[in-house]
């Protein structure tokens, strides 16, 4: 399974540098509209926590340890929580740069190309944590498949033994 420690690593860095680079374009924004109501920018702080928390747990579970496959319940909601983050700015957006997913008028000046990168990455990382928990699921259910095939006899059919009947 070392092709799985592998693609993990890989993802959680990847995970870790999308989310930087989006909490970094979200917390400039922030500083920017620093007085305007927060409930205002209510989606932006939204980001800015999913970001946060993003780096934080992709930091945490970077090392590769067997344990790290076992957080795919955790991968699965903070990718719920990237998709949420990506409609959020989608609809703030509303055609103001264009349509979500043309990338002809983003050029290098002005705000709609630090917003259209701010969506990719965000697409991007929902993707990456998504993908992270599919893995995590793939390498439960393989392990627990495994571990519940050792013990079986050799016919191949399996019976549990009654509590009462225990060989210690």
């Amino acid at each position: 399974m070392i092709l799985a420690d592998l693609i993990s690593m890989i993802l959680r860095l990847a995970e870790l540098v999308f989310a930087a680079i989006v909490l970094g374009i979200t917390s400039h924004y922030l500083h920017l509209t620093k007085g305007v109501s927060a409930w205002n920018q209510g989606r932006f702080i939204y980001t800015d926590v999913v970001a946060a928390l993003s780096v934080i747990l992709a930091i945490i579970w970077l090392f590769p340890f067997s344990g790290s496959f076992i957080h795919w319940p955790a991968d699965l909601f903070i990718s719920i929580a990237w998709f949420v983050s990506f409609g959020l700015l989608v609809r703030w957006l509303n055609g103001s740069c264009g349509y979500v997913f043309n990338w002809g008028g983003a050029g290098f000046n002005g705000g709609c190309s630090e917003w259209k990168a701010d969506l990719a990455f965000t697409f991007i990382s929902a993707l990456c944590w998504l993908v992270s928990a599919l893995l995590g699921i793939y390498w439960v259910h393989k392990h627990t498949r495994t571990a519940r095939t050792v013990h079986t006899p050799a016919d191949g059919t399996y019976r549990r033994r009654r509590w009462y009947r225990s060989r210690v």
